[in-house]
């Protein structure tokens, strides 16, 4: 195989499967990157997999001679990095080995035979539906921050997707992610959703959501979709292939309080500062807010023994009974920083009870952060 290929482009197409590639794996064919011809006037296919999660990309590229290769993803990065050239040649030799210029430089690589890298495997014939990305990764954002950081949570390390229907029957898209101390939720609606093949939830995993993420943020439409047990995202000449998680996620809408005894509107951005702000003294044994709701007043304290004690009070519009408890000031903070809203209502059924966080402009969306021992 080889190649004439714009260094731009190139570099674009690895950068983006920099996070997919696998850095440390018994499979080393994993760290690499598979260069296919597609025909003379064509260009190349890029594929990056790590077995649960796969990406192509197709890249206009001279094609001298047909064939495949594998290159390290990581090593191909780090050369494209420091090129200032406009062109690169990327060509095959005897030996497992592949030469790399650009025109001053000349890397001579080993490499692994092509036919060692896993066979990409996309479902037939999978209906789709378009969302645009800006939705997407609006839906994303909202969502993936919530998701548990620990290896023991594997029934809550990704993000659930469901389709649900309204009053009026009509369809919506539901994401809602937990680690077990918040929760984050928010439906969208949008047309084609009848099509999905999504009769029951599916559980994408975190690192297929960041790279969807990723898709959406290039902007224009994506086409979702899902079968056999797998998430399949296209946008351009661009394609995502996940390996959804098979487990139960929990009865989410069970911790969620039917009723609201009070409730309080205040500025985003204050309630944001004041929480980071209480963050500074926090520690591992010492991460609580004490957050006091009464007569015209919320106030935040936080105190850690071994530095000392943080006040804030914020002058709100408030007549009813008070109510104080316990919260990690983090977990305000991951939902504040993800929302738009000036004004966003915080809602409590009692001190024991989750407080919930909406706003106007967040449409669809629930934040919910269980409270805790001050």
């Amino acid at each position: 195989m080889e190649i004439k290929i714009d260094r731009n482009e190139l570099f674009k197409a690895v950068s983006r499967v920099q996070s997919i590639i696998e850095k440390k794996s018994n499979m080393p064919v994993l760290s690499t990157i598979l260069f296919t011809t597609l025909g003379a006037d064509e260009g190349i296919r890029i594929s990056a997999t790590d077995l649960e999660l796969g990406f192509q990309e197709e890249v206009a590229a001279q094609v001298v001679q047909e064939g495949s290769l594998t290159i390290s993803g990581r090593k191909l990065f780090e050369i494209l990095k420091e090129s200032k050239a406009d062109q690169f040649h990327i060509s095959e030799k005897e030996n497992n080995r592949v030469v790399v210029s650009d025109g001053v430089a000349r890397f001579d690589l080993a490499c692994i035979a092509a036919d060692e890298f896993p066979t990409f495997m996309e479902p037939e014939d999978v209906q789709t539906v378009s969302i645009e990305g800006e939705t997407l990764c609006e839906m994303i954002n909202k969502t993936i921050y919530a998701v548990t950081l620990e290896e023991a949570g594997f029934k809550l390390s990704g993000v659930y997707t469901e389709r649900l229907t309204d009053e009026k029957g009509d369809y919506f898209l539901r994401m809602v992610a937990t680690d077990g101390h918040r929760l984050s939720l928010i439906d969208k609606s949008f047309p084609g959703l009848e099509k999905l093949d999504l009769n029951n939830g599916v559980l994408i995993p975190k690192k297929g959501m960041s790279e969807l993420n990723k898709m959406g943020a290039e902007g224009g439409t994506v086409e979702l979709g899902f079968k056999e047990k797998r998430c399949i995202a296209r946008r351009d000449k661009t394609l995502l292939v996940m390996r959804l998680l098979e487990t139960k996620f929990p009865d989410y809408e069970a911790v969620i309080p039917k009723e609201v005894n009070s409730s309080v509107q205040l500025s985003r951005i204050s309630l944001l500062e004041g929480m980071r702000k209480m963050l500074i003294l926090s520690n591992e044994r010492y991460r609580a807010v004490r957050v006091t709701l009464e007569s015209n007043l919320l106030d935040l304290v936080s105190t850690n023994p071994e530095l000392g004690e943080a006040e804030e009070k914020m002058t709100i519009e408030y007549d009813g009974e008070r109510i104080e408890a316990g919260f990690n000031p983090k977990y305000f903070i991951d939902v504040l920083q993800s929302m738009e809203s000036e004004l966003v209502s915080l809602d409590f059924s009692d001190s024991s009870k989750p407080c919930i966080l909406r706003g106007e402009l967040d449409k669809g969306f629930t934040g919910l952060i269980m409270p805790m021992r001050v």
